[in-house]
């Protein structure tokens, strides 16, 4: 395996790690919950799947071959709050998402070579990538931590609950 091929499967891995912890979110929330918006505005988690989503669309469509900002989109929508069903924000977030995958599983390592741009900007296509992986999660977080606010005692980790730490290592490494 190539170190082009190890990185794009690396960051497909890290990515799909990402996904999994907000959909693990959406299970634990209902309907209304997921257009919950916090006191003193800030975002939803309808509004961060709109921006998600968006930000996805743009950069990875057509990836190599056009700006990663498109005409089209229109960003400072994608922050104003609303009401939405669940399948319609399940179904933007699964738009974003496929498309961000679809466009890694077709990358080859003469592709990780090229540049991109990003509003103007050139970017190396690892770079381009790494830029996202840093965006995403940081927005997953957000989403993780407002169903974490919204379920308070009965939210089910995602992670090794808290309290379970010595419980888990000695499963798992048998100390």
């Amino acid at each position: 395996m190539t170190t082009g091929q190890l990185f794009l499967e690396s960051v497909t891995k890290r990515f799909l790690t990402y996904k999994t912890l907000g959909e693990k979110t959406f299970e634990q929330l209902s309907d209304e919950q997921l257009c919950w918006e916090p006191p003193g505005y800030p975002n939803s988690i309808y509004v961060i799947v709109k921006h998600v989503s968006g930000n996805m669309c743009s950069r990875f469509t057509d990836f190599l071959t056009t700006d990663g900002e498109k005409p089209g989109r229109q960003r400072d929508e994608e922050f104003k709050p609303g009401i939405a069903s669940r399948a319609e924000i399940i179904g933007l977030w699964d738009k974003g998402w496929d498309v961000l995958l679809n466009t890694l599983r077709s990358l080859t390592d003469e592709d990780l070579a090229k540049t991109v741009t990003i509003r103007g900007e050139p970017h190396s296509v690892i770079d381009a990538i790494n830029r996202q992986l840093g965006h995403y999660p940081y927005h997953v977080g957000q989403i993780v931590y407002l169903g974490k606010i919204m379920q308070q005692e009965n939210w089910r980790s995602l992670s090794i609950p808290v309290g379970q730490s010595e419980q888990f290592n000695k499963e798992k490494f048998g100390r």
